[in-house]
């Protein structure tokens, strides 16, 4: 695989709580889950620390272990990162850190994919349309709750509030079977995600997006799919996050596209086969 990858920080001078990396067979694409201001984790390292562990982790499965499957491997990875913790983190917390993921590699004339959550995974075919993998752990109890956030004022003590209850709701759903998936320090949550083999042979490319990159079609609608793998192939992934940064700011009041955060971190990676 030919890798080009990109990633920026919700605002500049910010930590990134998303992770990319990849090698010649294999890529991983990961966003933290983040936390309202003030909320407690249990954790004295944060979701920027477990982020680019989990993500080494899986990346060095994915290379190293051909004999376990790619499920089989995040929670390798999951246990491998949770033993980093030390004795001094509450790992049973339900807002311990968190994250999406994505992850793929050749498999002999295949491609083994993996998504958890709602980062997606854009299958660039060499006939008919992108197919799009991801955003599989919707929690419709929050919904109504995700949409009264929506429609508050950015800022707002109002918005504030209606976005902690969100959280809390999500978290104390998440990884018991009454809600999403997300890997966390239970490797259970692995044999969650959506997998699959793809042959290489029906492959021109394959894209993996975070949240805040997949804005460009699924929030703004700058384009639809097979735009965005467009403009991946000819301008790259840093193109990508560029423009959904520019429709950001230019709607900063969250007014013409209602979204729980005006800017979000955002990571795109485009790899050719």
């Amino acid at each position: 695989m030919q890798v080009e990858l990109a990633g920026e920080p919700q605002r500049p001078g910010q930590e990134n709580e998303d992770f990319a990396a990849a090698s010649p067979e294999a890529l991983v694409l990961l966003d933290g889950s983040s936390s309202p201001a003030g909320m407690e984790s249990g954790c004295r390292h944060g979701t920027s620390w477990y982020v680019r562990r989990l993500g080494v982790h899986l990346l060095a499965r994915l290379t190293d272990r051909s004999d376990r499957s790619i499920a089989e491997c995040l929670a390798d990875a999951i246990v491998e990162t949770a033993a980093l913790h030390g004795g001094r983190c509450d790992l049973g917390h339900p807002n311990t850190p968190a994250a999406m993921v994505v992850a793929a590699r050749l498999h002999g004339s295949s491609l083994e994919y993996l998504v958890l959550g709602d980062s997606l995974l854009i299958l660039h075919l060499k006939d008919g349309p992108p197919r799009v993998i991801g955003d599989n752990q919707r929690f419709p109890g929050g919904e109504e709750l995700r949409r009264q956030v929506w429609a508050t004022v950015p800022g707002s003590v109002e918005r504030k509030a209606l976005h902690l209850r969100y959280a809390l709701a999500v978290r104390a759903a998440r990884n018991t079977g009454r809600g999403p998936w997300i890997a966390a320090a239970t490797p259970k949550a692995a044999a969650q995600a959506e997998t699959g083999f793809v042959r290489l042979s029906a492959l021109h490319a394959v894209a993996a997006v975070t949240d805040g990159a997949s804005r460009f079609t699924d929030r703004f609608g700058l384009g639809s799919w097979s735009d965005a793998l467009r403009l991946l192939a000819e301008s790259g992934p840093a193109e990508l996050i560029a423009r959904v940064r520019a429709v950001e700011r230019a709607d900063a009041g969250c007014e013409r596209w209602p979204r729980g955060k005006a800017h979000d971190d955002a990571s795109a990676l485009y790899a050719r086969i």
